[in-house]
């Protein structure tokens, strides 16, 4: 049976993602043999916007290949996703704490082309560890199995992110829009750390 933890590669992972990274302390494994899954976090992100939620979801192009392994998944570059995607950031965070902090550095995943879902992720993933001080060196699994343990298998959201929405268990910290609909836990890691800054990293 696999002894290490699996977890998938998301788009700007919720908060749930990293808290369950470091609870491993670096032994787990990032998934990149399973087939890509519909309407999950792997290629979609939550946010805070004036109206509530806002999901953002870079589109992919499936084809005939259902079953893509989600190492092969390409980026469908049909539309200006990535403006649009940056735009959304930009009013959902321009007046937040530390946007501008960021913003340089993070601007980078809005202005470059990508072609594969993961390798955009993957930077991503990078980047974000980086800015969280979580010092991790990333391993990838070299083929799918199914004998994982429940409590090391991550791979699903139902059970360990698409409903961690519970306020008891996130700290609430400031949010740009809380005074319309109150704080909202477990969004992208992203709304942590365009309103936490470096402190983000003690939130986790």
């Amino acid at each position: 049976m696999q002894s290490s933890a699996i977890f998938p590669l998301f788009y700007l992972p919720p908060i749930s993602y990293f808290s369950g990274l470091k609870d491993f302390e670096g032994n787990f494994l990032i998934e990149k043999e399973e087939h890509f899954p519909k309407q999950t976090y792997r290629n979609r992100a939550r946010i805070y916007s004036p109206n509530g939620s806002l999901d953002l979801i870079v589109p992919v192009i499936r084809g005939e290949k259902v079953h893509t392994k989600v190492k092969d998944v390409k980026i469908s570059n049909d539309f200006n996703w990535q403006r649009l995607h940056w735009k959304s950031l930009e009013s959902c965070y321009r007046n937040s704490a530390y946007f501008e902090y960021y913003e340089d550095e993070f601007a980078r995943f809005y202005h470059n082309k990508y072609e594969f879902l993961f390798d955009y992720n993957l930077e991503i993933l990078e980047w974000l560890l980086k800015q969280l001080k979580q010092n991790v060196k990333l391993e990838f699994t070299s083929e799918y199995t199914d004998d994982v343990a429940l409590e090391l298998d991550y791979r699903s959201n139902k059970i360990h992110f698409k409903n961690v929405e519970d306020n008891t268990i996130y700290k609430p910290y400031f949010q740009v829009f809380d005074d319309r609909e109150g704080f909202k836990p477990n969004l992208s890691i992203v709304d942590l750390l365009f309103n936490q800054g470096p402190q983000a990293k003690s939130y986790m």
